[in-house]
């Protein structure tokens, strides 16, 4: 059973989706509607960590996770998301340097839309990922979302 919830963020509602397993999605714009649960009648242990740990990141408390995860997606997709994982907090990377842990450094695009696809932001950190030229590019949570989470975590 999928249990979706929300929680107030300095840069908009963060919708929360998690099964039994752990959580499934956060953001902005969820791939499937759920009826909201209302954070008052949460039990789902995965969605209560989640909600103290990004409060806590919002509140400059924590730089790192330890969520419970239960994502979709294909091998390549969870590869890349696992190397998102090794950027730490205030630091920013490229495209090409994720290919590169990948030992594929010409799977920039491959890289790019894989990112792109992230279902957990923020605790995922594709925010973090900048272009070759060190341009911010794109965030499915928008631009000004992304600029912020890296002003929050002293990147600009």
């Amino acid at each position: 059973m999928i249990i979706q919830t929300k929680i107030p963020s300095p840069i908009d509602d963060i919708i929360i989706q998690a099964s039994d397993l752990g959580v499934s999605y956060v953001g902005f714009y969820p791939p499937k509607e759920y009826s909201f649960t209302p954070l008052s009648n949460i039990t789902n242990k995965a969605v209560l960590i989640c909600v103290a740990q990004l409060n806590e990141y919002f509140n400059k408390q924590r730089t790192t996770f330890d969520v419970p995860l239960d994502t979709k997606g294909t091998p390549f997709q969870h590869n890349v998301w696992q190397a998102l994982l090794t950027v730490p907090f205030g630091q920013s990377q490229t495209y090409g340097y994720i290919a590169n842990i990948l030992k594929n450094p010409k799977a920039v695009r491959a890289v790019g839309a894989a990112n792109g696809k992230n279902p957990i932001s923020i605790i995922v950190p594709c925010h973090r990922i900048i272009g070759a030229n060190a341009k911010l590019t794109g965030y499915a949570g928008g631009l000004d979302r992304k600029r912020w989470l890296l002003e929050h975590e002293g990147l600009m």
